[in-house]
């Protein structure tokens, strides 16, 4: 999408990562006013890329991309420690995507084009976090599948060792408390 097209889209963008972060492993009771604060450091970024689906006119997901070095602090402070530079990184924001459109190839679709353009832009290694939940959380759904095949499938493997962390308002919660995130990884 283009900037234009991104801040066109802000609204549906909001609705769209409210709506699919509510659900498990993410539990985030969103916000409007604070996605649309998060969703425009991917403007700040020169180096950010924002992919829509559309069925017609109608955004019905997104993924979102930009140099790691241009993210919020949080994750890229693990790199830095680790003695790793974040401006050698390409960093997945989310996948974002209507439950009615899933397992059409969409999110497959994500990783690619969020690569091609990790490519262009000179970058060899992509990264992205995931939320860590306990495996007995009282709120994980029965039968709960985690992404963890799909991502490997796409050539991602989880880096050992490599955490941050990231706050917000979980479902039923008052307030915002802090939650570990992993890192995955493939180089290009």
């Amino acid at each position: 999408m283009t900037r234009s097209e991104v801040q066109a889209a802000f609204d549906d963008l909001a609705r769209l990562r409210i709506e699919v972060f509510r659900d498990f492993p993410y539990l985030y009771d969103g916000d409007p006013d604070y996605e649309r604060r998060y969703l425009a450091t991917y403007l700040a970024s020169p180096g950010a890329v924002v992919i829509g689906a559309l069925d017609g006119d109608r955004l019905v997901g997104a993924a979102t991309a930009s140099p790691l070095a241009d993210h919020f602090e949080e994750f890229g402070r693990p790199f830095v420690e680790r003695g790793l530079d974040p401006a050698d990184f390409f960093y997945f924001g989310e996948s974002v995507l209507e439950k009615a459109c899933r397992g059409r190839g969409v999110g497959v679709r994500f990783f690619e084009e969020r690569e091609a353009s990790a490519l262009e832009a000179g970058f060899a290694n992509c990264v992205f976090s995931a939320v860590i939940r306990p495996a007995d959380h009282p709120l994980r759904p029965a039968g709960y599948q985690p992404l963890d095949g799909f991502w490997s499938r796409r050539g991602y493997a989880r880096i050992d060792g490599l955490e941050t962390s990231f706050s917000w308002r979980d479902v039923g919660e008052a307030q915002e408390t802090v939650k570990p995130m992993e890192y995955w990884s493939k180089r290009l």
